[in-house]
């Protein structure tokens, strides 16, 4: 399974980008197409290289995105890539629950990216009291530590949560 982020080459559509698995399917952006989601073991599709050279353009708006807090690029750790997270109910009889471990990242990827914006909203607040801006900033760090143990998801340590502690 080629990871989200990664590029892939299809028989019909050309090189696109993958949006999102789920294990079976794919929902990949083809420039100059636009979405389309198909059965990942199609004959003909494969993993591709990046393209070489970068949209200017897009480029500069990850940039401002980034800076604003509305980043969201984090690699998944190599050894998690293609997993799922199972959840299975102590009582019989009820369906389980199966989650791609990638799908999981994402979400805790715009978990982080919506705290960041909210620190930032707070910081620039005119009408709160520093007194209170630094009790509010206390609850989101104190979030930021309650999600450090889902940091062993990330690839890059940069990426990872720090609480209080670090």
């Amino acid at each position: 399974m080629i990871a989200i982020g990664g590029w892939l080459d299809h028989p019909q559509f050309g090189r696109g980008r993958v949006l999102n698995h789920n294990g079976t399917r794919y929902v990949c952006t083809f420039p100059g197409i636009g979405l389309r989601e198909f059965e990942s073991h199609e004959p003909g599709v494969r993993e591709a290289p990046a393209p070489a050279q970068g949209d200017p353009l897009k480029t500069a708006l990850r940039e401002v995105l980034d800076e604003y807090g509305f980043g969201g690029a984090a690699a998944l750790a190599g050894k998690w890539e293609g997993g799922s997270i199972v959840v299975r109910p102590a009582k019989e009889g009820l369906k389980e629950h199966v989650l791609p471990i990638d799908a999981l990242l994402h979400k805790v990827v715009m978990v982080r990216d919506r705290l960041r914006v909210l620190e930032q909203k707070l910081n620039a607040s005119p009408r709160l009291s520093d007194v209170e801006k630094v009790e509010l900033q206390q609850y989101v760090t104190r979030c930021y530590g309650s999600l450090t143990s889902l940091n062993f998801l990330f690839r890059e340590e940069a990426d990872r949560f720090q609480g209080s502690g670090g």
